[in-house]
């Protein structure tokens, strides 16, 4: 909490203030999506995260149940994906400034790699923890790529589909880990990171 607080005052300091140009009604936020790009793209994020939350929101129980680790292992390895997807955030300019569309799809498809790996090697504490440090790189990583994509699309209505954007991601997370409660629940941990789980 401390931390939450000092981050926000430092941004009220230090960011400068952006005056509006000009107010989107929700009639021509919408009136984005008669864009097929924008569909598209806005569909292909909401895939991403309904993927990587379906997964996340139960890596602790994998975890315990599957990997065995202990309390302190557990820490470690949450702090694994935590530093990962720091340096993740920190390199992945570089990537989406030359090659942004090949980043775009390369991520999603780390990260399936990633979990069908856990669901195979998830019994090993080791191959786990590398997984997490890809999983955590790459998860991370992602969200960055598609904000530079939607500024590059919509360069003159970026602010109105940073809010679409914002919409569908927390729609995506919500629904993610709603369908990996059922999952998790009627099949099990492994179940969860297969990739076409038993029900």
């Amino acid at each position: 909490m401390p931390v939450a607080v000092g981050a926000f005052v430092w941004q009220a300091i230090v960011l400068p203030k952006l005056p509006v140009a000009e107010r989107q009604s929700a009639r021509a936020i919408l009136g984005l999506l008669r864009n097929k790009a924008v569909l598209l793209g806005l569909f292909a994020v909401a895939m991403l995260f309904v993927g990587q939350f379906a997964l996340f929101t139960y890596l602790w129980p994998f975890l315990e149940q599957v990997t065995y680790v202990s309390v302190f292992m557990l820490s470690v390895m949450l702090l694994v994906v935590g530093a990962s997807g720091f340096i993740g955030t920190v390199v992945i300019d570089r990537l989406v400034v030359k090659r942004l569309f090949v980043t775009l799809w390369m991520l999603p498809a780390a990260m399936a790699a990633v979990a069908i790996g856990l669901a195979l090697f998830g019994g090993s504490a080791i191959a786990t923890a590398a997984l997490l440090a890809i999983w955590g790189f790459t998860g991370t990583a992602a969200p960055v790529g598609w904000w530079t994509w939607l500024a590059r699309t919509l360069p003159e209505d970026a602010e109105a589909g940073g809010g679409l954007m914002v919409a569908v991601v927390q729609l995506a997370i919500t629904l993610g880990a709603t369908v990996g409660g059922v999952v998790y629940n009627t099949a099990g941990a492994v179940a969860e990171f297969s990739p076409a789980p038993r029900c």
